[in-house]
């Protein structure tokens, strides 16, 4: 009889600590929409477009995301124009930077690339032609 008991016994703690894991947790948000980006980079060595995006309305970065870019020319009023991935590589939120090998958006498949971390936008280089960005 003292069998009978023990699973469910140990089935119910390792669902808690589950459970509890998750919540100490906070999910990724998507990526939001275009009304709170504040800048985009393109990486000229990485062939990445990153989108900076302030969450909070307050034109300080809290989201990023990084695209590769398929193919990028001028227009005819020589503006940038990006071809580039439906959804991102990478995201980085609340100082940590998620992978997202699948490219299929968030959806609960994003790794963990590193944590603590800043979003150091200057690491990045951008394309210059002329003396100005691509």
């Amino acid at each position: 009889m003292k069998k009978a008991w023990r699973i469910p016994v140990v089935l119910l703690a390792s669902s808690l600590m589950c459970s509890s894991l998750g919540w100490s947790q906070p999910n990724l948000p998507t990526e939001p929409d275009e009304e709170t980006r504040l800048e985009e980079i393109y990486d000229h060595e990485t062939q990445m477009i990153i989108f900076l995006y302030s969450l909070k309305g307050t034109n300080e970065v809290d989201y990023v995301v990084g695209r590769k870019v398929l193919e990028h020319q001028r227009s005819v009023y020589g503006n940038p124009v990006y071809y580039h991935e439906a959804y991102p590589l990478f995201y980085w939120w609340n100082h940590t930077m998620y992978n997202d090998p699948e490219q299929d958006g968030v959806n609960g498949n994003e790794l963990v690339y590193q944590e603590e971390v800043d979003f150091d936008p200057s690491r990045y280089k951008p394309c210059l032609f002329n003396g100005q960005r691509c």
